[in-house]
């Protein structure tokens, strides 16, 4: 098996002390991460494989995700998401997600020696051990089930086991961070929702949803939950992201955060010129859609050549940003509820010298510098996540 055969060529390394240089923990770094169970809650690369295209059994310089990197990165496991776009609200959302689910069973169809679908953690356990890439699907939006339990069921048996309540945006039954209250928290609907999810085996992700919708879940949820790709609010005011006092909440639950590697969430300064940036894309997007009212295509493209005028030009973050949201999340829920949330394929600036999934060990390497210990590393690599993939869709 690949793993076991990297790691025997370098299993020396982990015996080099924590004192030592530079190269030694990047060397230490590289082992560890193809001896851990490295998983990956949430990745957006189900977008490029439907609309571009992209065969994730090639090495690409675009994008973030593909194969051949996630290999040389040490990756195991990764949640690909399904995201609904607003576009697709609020009567074609179903039909939008199972477009995605079949761009994603028509690669797991391609790569069958290199990917699997996981429906439960053992299932991921024997496909990591035959040298797979354990394949979770995961739906970014509540607004795929059209308000419909019978849909809910209907895509868990297709292989669903992750669903993010929210986008930025209400849905009929439960709030978004990014929107204006509505429910303040969940309707009675939405809580019937969360307990179907509970005793179907299909992980609540509360990265996105509001506040109070956060804690409305929480007392009614019977499992552990995910903020599978969110950072601390401590250190970067946005309404992405948890607030300590719902680190800690979420540490009582069993839950994980899974901490995103976007600048947006990452950098005070880099969210401030974010907002400054929509601020001026608002005002543009509705002149667009008054003018294109009746031409929802037209909207869409002249929408996209918009947002490709307005790029944003290159932050220099250094990675350690992300390191500091890690080590903060560690402080205040605990070691046993932080992993990793990439959102790659769905953010497009990273810190320095993180340009893509390949790059994973650079995480485990700066951690290293930080005194964290082997078995820490190895549960906030993957571990954590799947006890929680456990306690939630079954073992």
């Amino acid at each position: 098996m690949r793993k076991k055969f990297v790691y025997l060529l370098l299993a020396s390394a982990l015996l080099l002390p924590l004192a030592a240089g530079a190269g030694d923990f990047t060397a230490k770094a590289q082992a560890l991460n193809q001896k851990a169970f490295v998983f990956d809650a949430h990745c957006d690369t189900v977008m490029r494989i439907l609309e571009k295209g992209v065969d994730l059994g090639v090495r690409s310089d675009e994008g973030h995700i593909d194969i051949p990197r996630m290999q040389a990165g040490g990756l195991n496991a990764q949640v690909f998401a399904m995201w609904i776009e607003p576009d697709y609200w609020p009567h074609r959302a179903a039909f939008r997600t199972l477009q995605f689910a079949d761009a994603m069973f028509r690669t797991l169809e391609k790569h069958p020696d290199k990917l699997g679908l996981a429906l439960t953690v053992k299932d991921a356990r024997r496909l990591v051990k035959a040298g797979k890439l354990a394949v979770f699907l995961g739906i970014e939006g509540g607004h795929a089930i059209e308000d419909s339990l019978a849909t809910l069921r209907m895509f868990h048996r297709l292989g669903v086991r992750v669903m993010t309540l929210t986008w930025w945006n209400n849905t009929n039954w439960a709030d978004g961070s990014g929107d204006k209250p509505e429910h303040h928290g969940l309707t009675d609907f939405g809580k019937q929702v969360i307990r179907e999810m509970n005793r179907l085996g299909m992980l609540i992700d509360v990265s996105h949803v509001s506040d109070e919708t956060f804690y409305d879940v929480l007392k009614v949820t019977t499992k552990p939950v995910m903020a599978s790709h969110s950072c601390t609010r401590v250190l970067c005011k946005h309404h992405r992201n948890l607030s300590d006092k719902m680190l800690k909440a979420l540490a009582k639950n069993g839950g994980v955060i899974g901490i995103n590697y976007y600048l947006g969430f990452l950098d005070p300064e880099v969210n401030r010129q974010e907002e400054k940036r929509w601020k001026e894309l608002d005002p543009k997007i509705d002149k667009l859609k008054k003018k294109y009212k009746n031409d929802k295509k037209t909207f869409i493209e002249k929408r996209r050549e918009l947002y490709r005028s307005h790029r944003r030009k290159p932050s220099k973050v250094p990675i350690d940003r992300l390191i500091d949201h890690i080590d903060h999340a560690v402080k205040v829920a605990g070691v046993d509820h932080v992993g990793l949330g990439s959102d790659f394929d769905g953010c497009s600036i990273t810190p320095v010298g993180l340009d893509d999934v390949s790059d994973l060990p650079l995480i485990t390497e700066k951690l290293l510098e930080r005194g964290y210990s082997e078995k820490d590393l190895e549960k906030i690599l993957g571990g954590n996540l799947l006890r929680v993939f456990a306690a939630a869709i079954g073992e």
